[in-house]
Order: structure tokens, then C-alpha cells, then sequence
């Protein structure tokens, strides 16, 4: 069924995509997957390529598109598993950080580079004390005449072995009150003396996507490397989340059609008791349902695409299709992989493979259960707090 929100130029743009992607990114899938990292050169094609800069602005080097390019290009990674290549965490999770809150100075820096694909951003929020509760993070900036210096540790972080450039996530201020008062968004450069990669992590799936420990060892920056104003750090994080939760759902449903395109070709060669397994009512009725929840997903995220690109306020929405998508395709795989028997438990099979790499996905960029938590609040039901303050 034809998507109504992509223009012919989307289109067009989709099958330039398409063309790269099949071209430059899946014969590498293998040995980014067996080495845990993708490859510098294939960043710097695809920058040479427009995927890395489709909704930048056009003065740094962008193309000035809306964030349905991006979406593109995200969907496109997806389906083909081309999961070492975090695009979307480079290009619309990071990038917009700069584009939005970074002086003019900080712009012309990294943002050219960061298009051209030749500098990588990764984001330093996560600590191995605090995940989903960002306001009880330890790394502290101390202020130090014209520079900080930075002191703790962050894990779980995206590109920490092959990034260029940080948006650490720390704290200046141990006495604010709110905690989250107190924390502040910084630009680290990896060659910065007391930046220190750690070791990068083995993970259950996304095996081709770098995860790392990071390391800040009183780490000095320029003081002309904080991102927007002191404290001001935390608001920035929740105005950018919206964008974040919706490129994982966008994924997320692109990645279920892979896997049930993938999954209705086998069960219509597989054979079993001298029939295709296609055949067999209960595989009929698994994959309908699978595939009309997939399209349901696909019609909510569409409508929260546009919505996004219009610049409407969807963070109830968001989180709901965050939740929603992900755990789909967490069950969706399982399921799918059933219907391939014995074949889908093999490393092999590229089923088993999305059945490991689902599992992250309630769990990265919030929690499904804080997801949950959200629309409880904007729906009204936060009436703890509500009874606490009559008391």
C-alpha cells in the first residue's frame, strides 16, 4: 500500500538510497558484524552520497530536507540489517544537538565534517549507575577558569571506539536542587588528553554496532565547548528525546518487514508431512496477524512522521510508538523464528540474528517501562505527587 506522506522527490531519494545501501553498506554487514564496528570509508560515502546530511541545514554543507529523508534513510539501513551503521544516531539524534543549541562557532567546526562523514558523533549519557534516570548521573564538570574538567565514567555508548566527538552528559552544579537543575551538555573531541575509550562491549545482537565504556579522566575542555548554557542541559536532552523515540519506532517496523518478508519466502519452500509449511493453517494465521500489526504500526509512525515534520508537540505519542513497535518486534521475531524450526535457531539463519538484536530494543532510549510511565503522566495520573502536594 502506496504511503501517502513521501513525495515523488522522497521517492526518487529512497531509490538512491536503496541503490547505496545495496552497493557500499550490505557486502560489508558480514565483517563489521565479526569485528563489532563498521568502517570510516563507508562514513565518508555516505556522506559524499547526501545520506548524512538530508535534513541539515544547507549553510553547513546539508541538503535542508524535511526528517522524511531521514526517515528514509533509516528504514532503508534497517531492512537491511545494516545495523553497525548508526546513521540515525549520527545524523538525528547528535547532529541535531549542534543544530539547534551549538554557538556559530561550534556549527562551522563539526558540523561540515559531521556531513561529510568524516567526524562521528556519539552521545555520553548513560553511566553504569544511572540508565533511564539521567538526573542522578555522577560524571561532574568542574569549572576551572576558561576550561572544565571532566571526571567519570559512561557506558553503553554508541560509536565509542570509531566516534570523533561527544555529547557528554555531566554535572556542574552537585548542590541544584532539583538534581536535574545541575547538568550540563559538553563537547568532547576523543583526542582530548583524559578522554579514554574503554573496552567495547560483546553484546547478545547489534553485533556490527560499536558499544563502549568511555572514560573521563580529569579530562580539560575549553569552556567554549559546552553546549548552550550551564544547567541548561537536561531541558535540552527532553526537548530532543521526541526526535530519538520516533527514529527507534521508525526502525523498528522496518526492521519487522524484513523479518516477515523473510519469513514468508521460507515457509513457502520449506516443505514438511509433503506440503510448504505456508501451508499449514497455523502458519497462515501467525503471519496474518503479524503482518496486519505491522501495518498498523507503519500507519501510526506515519502519522507521527507528519506530525513531527509539521513541529507538533507528540511526546505522549512518540512513547507510545516506542513501546508499542518495539515490543512488536521483539515478539514478532520470536515468532518468526518458530516458523523456522530447527533452521532458526542456527547463528546462520538471518532470523536468529533479528531474534538477538530485538531484544535491545525496550530496553535503549528509555526503557519501555519509562515509556509507560510518560503517558501515565500526560494523561493526567501522576497522583502521588498531586496528593503530596495537598497534604
Amino acid at each position: 500500500m502506496r504511503r501517502d506522506i513521501f513525495s515523488e522527490e522522497h521517492e526518487l531519494f529512497r531509490e538512491q538510497v536503496r541503490r547505496f545501501v545495496e552497493q557500499e553498506v550490505v557486502p560489508r554487514i558480514p565483517e563489521w558484524n565479526a569485528r563489532g564496528m563498521s568502517d570510516r570509508e563507508t562514513w565518508r560515502k555516505a556522506g559524499a552520497a547526501g545520506l548524512l546530511g538530508a535534513h541539515a541545514p544547507e549553510a553547513y554543507g546539508g541538503a535542508g530536507g524535511d526528517f522524511l529523508y531521514d526517515a528514509i534513510v533509516m528504514e532503508e539501513l534497517a531492512y537491511a540489517r545494516a545495523h553497525g551503521m548508526m546513521v540515525s544516531l549520527h545524523s538525528d539524534i547528535c547532529m541535531p544537538y549542534l543544530v539547534r543549541y551549538g554557538s556559530e562557532e561550534q556549527k562551522e567546526r563539526y558540523l561540515p565534517g559531521a556531513i561529510r562523514g568524516e567526524i562521528l558523533l556519539g552521545i555520553a549519557m548513560t553511566e553504569p549507575g544511572a540508565g533511564s534516570d539521567l538526573a542522578a548521573i555522577s560524571t561532574r564538570a568542574v569549572r576551572d577558569g576558561d576550561h572544565y574538567v571532566l571526571s567519570g565514567t559512561k557506558t553503553f555508548i554508541s560509536n565509542g571506539q570509531i566516534g570523533d566527538l561527544f555529547i557528554v552528559v555531566a554535572r556542574t552544579d552537585p548542590t541544584a536542587r532539583p538534581p536535574h537543575r545541575g547538568i550540563s551538555l559538553f563537547l568532547v573531541e576523543a583526542d582530548t588528553p583524559g578522554f579514554v575509550r574503554g573496552r567495547r562491549l560483546e553484546k547478545l545482537g547489534l553485533k556490527g554496532q560499536d558499544t563502549s565504556e568511555l572514560f573521563f579522566e580529569d579530562c580539560r575542555i575549553p569552556a567554549a565547548n559546552r553546549l548552550g548554557e550551564e544547567g541548561q542541559g537536561f531541558r535540552m536532552l527532553m526537548e530532543q528525546l521526541q526526535q530519538e523515540r520516533l527514529c527507534i519506532a521508525v526502525a523498528s517496523v522496518a526492521s519487522c518487514r524484513r523479518t516477515l518478508d523473510d519469513t514468508l519466502a521460507y515457509v513457502k519452500q520449506r516443505h514438511a508431512f509433503g506440503q510448504p509449511i505456508g501451508a499449514f493453517q497455523n502458519t497462515q494465521f501467525v503471519l496474518a496477524e503479524l503482518f496486519t500489526e505491522v501495518e498498523v504500526g507503519q500507519a501510526f509512525v506515519d502519522r507521527l512522521l507528519a506530525a513531527h515534520v509539521r513541529g507538533e508537540e507528540i511526546v505522549m505519542e512518540v512513547s507510545m510508538a516506542k513501546w508499542w513497535t518495539t515490543t512488536l518486534q521483539k515478539r514478532l521475531a520470536g515468532e518468526c523464528l518458530q516458523l523456522h524450526g530447527g533452521y532458526g535457531f542456527m547463528l546462520e539463519t538471518p532470523v536468529a540474528e533479528d531474534y538477538a538484536d530485538a531484544a535491545v530494543q525496550p530496553i535503549y532510549a528509555g526503557t519501555n517501562e519509562i515509556m509507560k510511565v510518560i503517558i501515565a503522566r500526560r494523561l493526567g495520573l501522576d497522583l502521588r505527587k498531586e496528593a503530596q502536594r495537598q497534604r
